[in-house]
Parts: C-alpha cells; sequence; structure tokens
C-alpha cells in the first residue's frame, strides 16, 4: 500500500488541479464574456443548428485578442474578439469562421473535455511511477526523462483529439451544406492568423496536427465519403 501511495496520491492531486482549472476557466470567462450577436453568423450556426436538430447553437465572444476558438469544460463555444476582428476586416469568410465552431462543438460532443480530465489523471500517474522507476537507476535525470516522455504522450493524446473534432466539423459543415472548403481554407490561413512558429516544432512535441496533415486527413475523408456514394 505504502508503495502504491504516490501514485494515488499522484491521480488525486491531477484530479483536484483539473477541477481548479475548470472552475477558474468558467469564472474568467464569465466575467469577460459575451454573446455573440452577429446576422452573418447567426446565419451560419443556425444552419448547424438545423443539421443537429437543435433549436439554436448559442457562441460567445472571448475578450481577449489572440486569434482562438474553444469548448470550455461546460460545453459552452468561444470565439475570441481577435478572430471576431479578423472576420469584420475580411481576412476570414463567415463559413471559415462557421468550421471553427464546428470543430469546437465537435470537442464538446465527443466529450473531450471529460477525457482529458482522466488523460491528465493517467499521466500524472505514469509520471510518477517512470520519475521512481528511473531515478533508482538515473538520479536526476530520471526525473526529467519521465516529464519527457508524459509530454510526448499528452501531445500525441492532443494532436488525435484534434483530428476527431476536425472531422466532427467536415460532418457538420458537409451536413449544414456549407461544405468542407471553408475548413481547408481556414487552415491555409491559420499560422499567418495566429502567428504562430509551430511549423518549426518537431511534429512529436506539437498539441496540434500540423496544417498540411489537417487538410490531407480531411481530403481523405472527403474520398471517403465519395465513394460510399458511388457505390
Amino acid at each position: 500500500m505504502i508503495r502504491v501511495l504516490p501514485i494515488l496520491l499522484a491521480v488525486a492531486y491531477a484530479l483536484a488541479m483539473y477541477r481548479f482549472s475548470a472552475w477558474r476557466t468558467a469564472k474568467e470567462l464569465d466575467a469577460r464574456s459575451t454573446e455573440l450577436l452577429d446576422p452573418a453568423l447567426k446565419n451560419m450556426s443556425d444552419k448547424m443548428a438545423g443539421a443537429l436538430d437543435l433549436p439554436r447553437i448559442r457562441v460567445h465572444i472571448y475578450e481577449i485578442e489572440p486569434v482562438n476558438g474553444l469548448a470550455a469544460p461546460d460545453g459552452r463555444i468561444f470565439i475570441t474578439r481577435g478572430f471576431y476582428k479578423r472576420f469584420k476586416a475580411g481576412e476570414v469568410t463567415a463559413e471559415e469562421l462557421a468550421s471553427v465552431i464546428a470543430h469546437e462543438l465537435g470537442h464538446v460532443a465527443l466529450g473531450h473535455s471529460r477525457r482529458r480530465m482522466i488523460d491528465f489523471s493517467g499521466q500524472n500517474a505514469m509520471r510518477t511511477v517512470l520519475a521512481m522507476v528511473l531515478g533508482r537507476f538515473i538520479p536526476f535525470v530520471g526525473v526529467w526523462i519521465a516529464n519527457f516522455i508524459t509530454t510526448l504522450l499528452a501531445a500525441r493524446l492532443s494532436r488525435g483529439d484534434e483530428y476527431e473534432a476536425d472531422a466532427y466539423a467536415a460532418a457538420l459543415l458537409t451536413k449544414a451544406g456549407i461544405g468542407v472548403e471553408p475548413q481547408k481554407s481556414l487552415f491555409r490561413k491559420l499560422e499567418a492568423l495566429t502567428q504562430s512558429n509551430a511549423g518549426n516544432a518537431p511534429a512529436w512535441l506539437l498539441s496540434h496536427p500540423k496544417t498540411d496533415e489537417r487538410i490531407a486527413a480531411l481530403e481523405k475523408l472527403e474520398a471517403r465519403w465519395q465513394r460510399q456514394i458511388d457505390d
């Protein structure tokens, strides 16, 4: 029991930290967001709501400048003020912004927030076990190796979630009559919009797949759907 105690404590600590982070995020979003009321975007969200047999899809603006979209742990969907400004400036179309909303809806519908909580707890436990085992054979360096391995695992799991949310968004956009092309065109703009240097980072350390890989996955999905129609 004594040997297992550090692992149990690591899991409990991870769960507590995740719940605290979710609570703090919700408070921040409550304080710094308003409902998005834009006729062009409402037209897009109404199309997606119809495809999902929902009365409406409520989207909020999060009052920060970085270009991003996010799904809160409680299921709310947010577009940042910075992203909305790019839309108003004509740098992003309503259909492209709709693809962001669809992607975040995918995270909610697929239960990624709950999965992240479980994964985070498991990763914390694994980090503790690896640090204990490796620390016996390679002191000091063992802890670094344990952190590195769990970071790789977290990045891989996160990329998997992004691919799943992309596929969900593609299906929803297609059913809503918007199509997948706006999703792909936004991906091509994304690095410039976010001023990201992710293209220079090793792929195995990224929490999101690279742009060309995401587009390729969507095109593969479209080809599969087309074969199903032809058959």
